[in-house]
C-alpha cells in the first residue's frame, strides 16, 4: 500500500505517519509540502492508492486543486484532511472529484475508519457536517428534515433506490438533477445512517429492510 501525504506542516505529517502506519505493516509513505511536488510525485507514481490532500499550501487553488488532481490522476482517490468545516467547500471538493473529507479535528480511530472505507469504495464525510449539511438544505425545502423510520430523507431514499439501480454517482446527479458533490454528500449520509461502508452493503441493508421500490415521500 502507498499514500501520498501533502500538507506544509511538517509537525502534522509527522503525526499523520504514525496513524497511517496503522493501516499496513507494509505501508510506503510518501510526503510533499506544496501542491506542485504533490502532482510531481503523483505523475511518478502511478500506483499510489490514495491522496490525503490539504486544501491551502503553496502552490494550491483551495478547493479547485481536488478538481487539477482528479483530472491528471483521476484513478487515485483524493481525501481532504481540512482544518476547515465549511459545507460549500466540502461540496466543493467532492464535486471536484474528492472521494472523502476528514476534518483535522478527527481523532486516529475517525481517520482510519474513514481511509479504510474511501479505500473499500465508499465515501466519507463527517456525520456532524452531513447533519449542518442536512439543517442547510432545510432552508429551501422544509420536507428534506422529514425522515423515515429508517432515518432516511426523502432525498437520501430517492438516491438510495437509484444506486441499489447499480447507477454511478454521474448518472444519479444527472437523473435527479443534483451536482454530483452533493449526490456524493447523500451516498455519504446513506453510509452512515444505515451503518454500512459501501455499495453492496448499502443495497444488501435496503433488501432487508424492504426499502426498495418503497415511495420517497
Amino acid at each position: 500500500m502507498k499514500i501520498l501525504l501533502a500538507d506544509d506542516h511538517a509537525l502534522f505529517r509527522d503525526g499523520m505517519r504514525y496513524v497511517l502506519q496503522q493501516l499496513s505493516e507494509s505501508l510506503e509513505i510518501l510526503e510533499a509540502d506544496n501542491f506542485l511536488d504533490c502532482l510531481k510525485i503523483a505523475g511518478q507514481h502511478p500506483e499510489l492508492d490514495m491522496l490525503l490532500l490539504d486544501l491551502h499550501m503553496p502552490g494550491s487553488d483551495g478547493p479547485k486543486s481536488v478538481s487539477y488532481f482528479h483530472q491528471r490522476y483521476p484513478h487515485i482517490p483524493v481525501v481532504v484532511v481540512s482544518g476547515e468545516e465549511c459545507c460549500s467547500n466540502m461540496e466543493k471538493v467532492m464535486d471536484y472529484g474528492a472521494s472523502g473529507f476528514v476534518c483535522k479535528s478527527s481523532n486516529a480511530n475517525t481517520m482510519l475508519s474513514a481511509l479504510n472505507l474511501v479505500m473499500s469504495g465508499g465515501v466519507y464525510l463527517p456525520p456532524e457536517i452531513l447533519r449542518h449539511y442536512e439543517l442547510e438544505a432545510a432552508h429551501v425545502d422544509r420536507r428534506s428534515l422529514h425522515t423515515n423510520a429508517y432515518g432516511l430523507t426523502q432525498r437520501q431514499m430517492q438516491v438510495l433506490q437509484h444506486l441499489c439501480a447499480g447507477m454511478s454517482n454521474k448518472e444519479i446527479a444527472s437523473r435527479i438533477h443534483l451536482a454530483e458533490g452533493t449526490v456524493k454528500i447523500h451516498v455519504a449520509a446513506v453510509y452512515h445512517t444505515l451503518k454500512v461502508g459501501s455499495r453492496i452493503e448499502a443495497v444488501r441493508a435496503a433488501e432487508h429492510l424492504g426499502l426498495l421500490g418503497v415511495p420517497n415521500g
